[in-house]
């Protein structure tokens, strides 16, 4: 059984992205030309069309050469519409500038340059499904700079749907649109979340400060034994000399410096880990705190300031995000 026959919509949808890869293939700029650009009339133009013909049927039922002339004239104008529709964003161009990185679920501020060309441009209107819409008047050969806010649905490198350029210029009777691919990856960093401050990591060197820890290897001093010490660590040789119950304390060195280690969050999944690691960085960051990061494969030595956040916020961002978006693309 064919795809059509199971579900047109989707055939039909499939279809449409084929044309629009074939003629509006993703680049850095586009000049919308004739392949570019599609047109249809839109709800009002539809309406104004069924007046007309109702106008031109009464003119022909009562033979009223005034009726059928207005109606005429009607008809003219919805098709020199057409033209002034299409000429508003025949020949002009658009080209990616910049997209502002952000945290997952907020919106990215994403930047172009428009060049009207040769002619004036009116009412042409910018948009992203789910984001902002930003209408903006041309004047000839003067490139004005456009921004459009985009929210973001999932970390790394964050693609948005292709964006949608239109026009309703002169009377709002013709949709004149197109659907441009301009390349626009925005790097998403994972969405922070609040956590208690991060474990600390023991070494293996003498570096850092000795601290008596539970899991530790070296033995440090002796302490009145508590209801609930384990067993293990009772000091019998003291018992049996009839020194009383001691417990036995152990110690190790803990690194002093604040290490953002994936190892130590034990007990969470991949973008729960992420999230924690996020917020641990930028608190550290405000708090003017020197950090480094521990990820598999991966590790930044402890520094501060802004271009080692944005560092350390790139490797969380990008830390196996194909597997992310292919485990998004299958749901």
């Amino acid at each position: 059984m064919s795809t059509f026959s199971l579900n047109p919509r989707r055939y039909f949808r499939a279809q449409f992205e084929r044309l629009l890869e074939r003629n509006i293939p993703a680049q850095l700029s586009h000049q919308l030309t004739q392949r570019k650009l599609f047109i249809l009339p839109t709800v009002a133009g539809w309406g104004y069309l069924l007046s007309t013909g109702l106008v031109w049927l009464a003119g022909t039922n009562y033979e009223n050469n005034l009726a059928l002339a207005f109606s005429y004239f009607l008809l003219a104008i919805f098709h020199v519409c057409i033209l002034h529709t299409f000429k508003n964003l025949h020949q002009s161009e658009i080209r990616f500038l910049s997209a502002t990185p952000v945290f997952c679920g907020e919106s990215s501020e994403v930047n172009f340059l428009f060049n009207p060309g040769r002619v004036d441009r009116y009412s042409v209107q910018f948009s992203w499904p789910k984001g902002s819409v930003v209408v903006e008047d041309f004047i000839k050969d003067t490139e004005k700079r456009i921004t459009v806010y985009i929210p973001t649905e999932y970390r790394g490198w964050f693609k948005p749907p292709r964006l949608v350029i239109e026009s309703r210029h002169p009377l709002g009777l013709w949709r004149c649109w197109s659907l441009v691919d301009l390349n626009v990856n925005i790097l998403t960093y994972p969405k922070p979340l609040a956590s208690g401050p991060m474990p600390q990591a023991i070494t293996n060197k003498n570096e850092g400060k000795l601290h008596s820890i539970h899991g530790g290897e070296d033995f440090n001093s002796l302490r009145e034994f508590r209801q609930g010490d384990s067993l293990k660590h009772v000091a019998w040789k003291q018992y049996a000399r009839g020194q009383g119950m001691l417990t036995k304390n152990y110690s190790a060195f803990v690194d002093s410096r604040l290490w953002l280690d994936w190892d130590l969050l034990v007990g969470l999944d991949r973008e729960n880990r992420l999230s924690r690691l996020t917020y641990l960085a930028v608190d550290a960051e405000k708090n003017n705190a020197d950090y480094g990061l521990r990820l598999p494969g991966v590790e930044l030595s402890p520094d501060r300031g802004q271009q080692h956040l944005n560092t350390v916020l790139k490797h969380l961002a990008l830390f196996e995000a194909e597997a992310l978006q292919n485990s998004l693309k299958k749901h």
